[in-house]
């Protein structure tokens, strides 16, 4: 249905942008937000030119923003291309991602960039606001052409997947990057102590016999980059943090003013390395999943705000890159479809406060996009928009998911929570059921 106007009628409004928890309706005209308040949309009936949405018992929060995702395009479309990764983003109640640049070829110049920004708008639903690569080729010695990667359309750079490993490389790449406001997102990982490693070191990997990969590969290059951060200026972010040791780092860098920022996934948050006894590969991940101290100072520091956004990490494979021998198998997780439905499950256990929880996955993330006008329901803003069903009890089937991959231990769960509704410059991208 084509509409002028919608209403979401009698939601949940919870915008943190303005500190905003309470019953109201939500009036969207022009791709834009024209009225917000408790009665805003009384004025309006059903009609041609007039669609009422009843939004009661549902939460109705500014789009979420996913910082980081890999779509596969160009070069591994098997797994995900642009297209379906933007359906599975709508699916998932996300208004924008940001895919990261280890693409085959490497999203180091701006035709990639281009390309893939044209490819997405010509699919349309949710925004695509990519990554560009901190180095050639991801390689670690030559940086790339960030002024012409940040006119194509890049947000930020990052050599994810990839430790940027020398020092000086890392240094003059936030320089560069600090001149055109590009997010720095680094993979902290120390290649030298994690090399031949499959999950986290401890007890665990000792009982599988698994080479392990120690905490302090990763607390090494976050304590390294933040000085470098402090001495460049540059706005410097933490992917997918994992270790208690980062987590600290990170805290005390806020508290002295630094230009730092960090993100946790889903899995990090809920699962341990026991989910790895039974040589389960779907919870093969990169950074490994940890011990239960990390994991509760993981949730501690995301409601607290030390970690400043949850982002998915999706990393779709085939089943042949999963189902295979442990040492054999791919990292990572499928998950943008499912973020919502197993994170609200710290929601409901108090571990995560409402306001908090939409914060951390929409206002939080928007704000440390350049130039980026998401994040908040304001009068006036663009109507990027994600609404809630926070009572929704569903069983993940893999048939129907919208991603082309399935490599989720979330498989034949049954989650309490779900996007119904997604909204982008006012259009509905996605509504379940339809």
């Amino acid at each position: 249905m084509v509409t002028g106007v919608i209403v979401l009628r009698g939601g949940r409004v919870l915008d943190p942008s303005q500190g905003l928890d309470e019953q109201a309706d939500v009036v969207i005209e022009a791709g834009r937000i024209k009225e917000l308040g408790r009665d805003a949309g009384a004025a309006h009936q059903a009609g041609d030119a007039v669609r009422i949405v009843d939004a009661s018992g549902h939460w109705v929060c500014p789009g979420f923003v996913d910082l980081h995702v890999h779509l596969r395009e160009p070069g591994q479309e098997y797994k995900e291309d642009i297209g379906s990764g933007l359906d599975a983003a709508a699916a998932g109640g996300f208004t924008a991602v940001c895919p990261m640049p280890n693409t085959k070829p490497t999203n180091d110049t701006r035709a990639i960039t281009e390309m893939m920004i044209s490819r997405a708008k010509e699919h349309g639903g949710a925004r695509l606001m990519p990554f560009g690569a901190v180095t050639r080729g991801q390689r670690g010695a030559e940086l790339t052409e960030m002024a012409d990667l940040r006119e194509a359309g890049a947000i930020g750079v990052s050599d994810d997947g990839v430790c940027v490993m020398n020092a000086a490389v890392m240094r003059h790449g936030m320089e560069y990057a600090r001149t055109f406001d590009l997010l720095v997102s680094q993979h902290c990982e120390d290649h030298d102590l994690t090399h031949g490693a499959q999950m986290h070191e401890g007890a665990r990997s000792t009982q599988l016999g698994l080479r392990g990969w120690p905490r302090a590969a990763e607390d090494i290059i976050v304590a390294r980059d933040l000085i470098l951060a402090e001495t460049t200026g540059a706005r410097y972010h933490v992917a997918h943090i994992s270790s208690f040791g980062a987590v600290r780092l990170i805290r005390e860098a806020k508290s002295r003013g630094l230009r730092v920022s960090a993100e946790v996934t889903p899995h990090h948050l809920l699962f341990t390395d026991e989910a790895l006894l039974s040589y389960d590969t779907y919870c093969k991940v990169n950074p490994p999943l940890r011990e239960a101290e990390d994991l509760e100072a993981l949730r501690e520091a995301i409601a607290d705000g030390t970690i400043d956004c949850i982002a998915t990490d999706h990393a779709p494979h085939s089943e042949l890159e999963k189902d295979c021998e442990f040492e054999a198998a791919s990292v990572g997780i499928n998950g943008l479809e499912t973020a919502i439905g197993s994170m609200f499950q710290l929601v409901r256990s108090g571990a995560l406060k409402p306001l908090r929880f939409v914060e951390a996955l929409s206002t939080a993330p928007a704000r440390l996009l350049p130039d980026f006008e998401g994040g908040s329901l304001k009068v006036g803003r663009r109507a990027d928009i994600t609404v809630l069903d926070p009572d929704a009890r569903w069983i993940l089937d893999k048939e129907a998911l919208r991603s082309k991959s399935h490599n989720t231990p979330l498989l034949g769960r049954e989650l309490t929570g779900r996007p119904v509704m997604t909204m982008v410059d006012g259009k509905v991208v996605y509504e379940l059921g339809t």
